[in-house]
């Protein structure tokens, strides 16, 4: 139970959560967010943990406290999304027959495989990086390249540029902006932002779907 309040309070509001660990347990921050990027990245039942704010803040708590060191958490969090990544690869495609000879498993339907498949044939390996910047999807994506037999040495190249680009941007954006009063103050509305920007892509592509193709 302690967990999965843990879990929740960490959802709500990332930073206060942080800070409160931080104040507790110090350098253990770093395993702590090493786990929470390995599992949002590595486990397809885990999409909902905090990313793209968990960055952010970690930027700012870096520059705001100097607790965190952007020396060491980046490396850290690039490693923390490669692994991830590479775990829910490999398990889609462990289980790809098992997979594509069933409708549905959870919430996964194997259209969702038919579909990411036409997705990368259409924008070759860069929708590796774009998946990368969109909540969800970023979870989902590389179970779904195992599963519709991605080529491992293309899928691995640009899963590596779009974990560098995904830990970089974000928490050097957090880090820039974390001495910045209004953004310290209004924290939740700089991280819906965040989320919105980054889900633009797939909101554009549901109203293309939807109402512009049927034009």
């Amino acid at each position: 139970m302690e967990l999965i309040h843990f879990l929740l309070e960490f959802l709500k509001d990332p930073l206060t959560t942080l800070e409160g660990f931080l104040a507790e347990y110090d350098k253990l921050t770093y395993a702590l967010l090493f786990l929470v990027i390995f599992v949002e990245t590595g486990f397809i039942v885990m999409p909902l943990l905090p990313g793209d704010s968990l960055l952010f803040a970690v930027g700012l708590l870096a520059a705001t406290t100097g607790q965190l060191d952007v020396a060491i958490v980046i490396p850290l969090l690039i490693l923390a999304a490669l692994l991830g990544d590479n775990v829910n690869y490999f398990v889609g495609r462990r289980f790809s027959d098992f997979i594509k000879s069933r409708d549905k498993i959870l919430f996964l339907k194997r259209e969702y495989i038919t579909q990411t498949e036409e997705f990368y044939v259409k924008h070759g390996p860069k929708a590796v990086i774009i998946a990368r910047f969109m909540p969800i999807i970023r979870t989902i994506a590389p179970f779904v390249a195992g599963a519709a037999s991605m080529k491992y040495s293309r899928y691995i190249l640009f899963c590596l540029i779009g974990a560098v680009l995904w830990v970089i941007s974000i928490t050097m954006v957090g880090y820039l902006l974390g001495n910045n009063v209004w953004v310290k103050e209004n924290f939740e509305k700089v991280v819906l932002g965040i989320v919105f920007v980054s889900i633009m892509p797939m909101l554009w592509g549901i109203i293309k779907v939807k109402f512009l193709n049927k034009a």
